[in-house]
């Protein structure tokens, strides 16, 4: 088991730039594969970013490539999510969580979850 605590969310006007960061406790965690995931009001959960347990490889939904990162420090139990060029349409809770499947972008294969934190970008 692996406890994420998620910060870093606020209000930012559009086209600023919040960074989340995703404090993990446990010793597994560097060999976990990490993802955030958001949800917006009335709308369903919806796979933002994934990261390999190496940190070598990265996925992104089509929405946010290019303006969002992922990345990981596994010395500090601590995957981040900087988002760039923000959009109205990028309001959402924000969610981290972890994985010990490939599937990346499937929600259900991640068995440990954050809080969330709240992103608002205001137009």
């Amino acid at each position: 088991q692996v406890q994420l605590v998620e910060s870093g969310g606020g209000l930012v006007q559009a086209g600023g730039s919040l960074r989340l960061s995703c404090a993990a406790s446990g010793r597994t965690f560097s060999s976990l594969n990490m993802g955030w995931f958001r949800q917006a009001p009335g709308k369903e959960r919806e796979f933002v970013a994934a990261i390999r347990w190496t940190g070598g490889s990265t996925y992104y939904a089509e929405s946010v490539k290019g303006r969002f990162t992922i990345s990981r420090d596994n010395a500090k139990n601590t995957v981040y999510l900087q988002m760039n060029s923000l959009k109205p349409e990028d309001t959402a809770v924000y969610y981290c969580a972890a994985t010990g499947s490939t599937l990346y972008y499937t929600g259900s294969r991640y068995d440990n979850w954050g809080q969330g934190t709240q992103v608002t970008v205001s137009s």
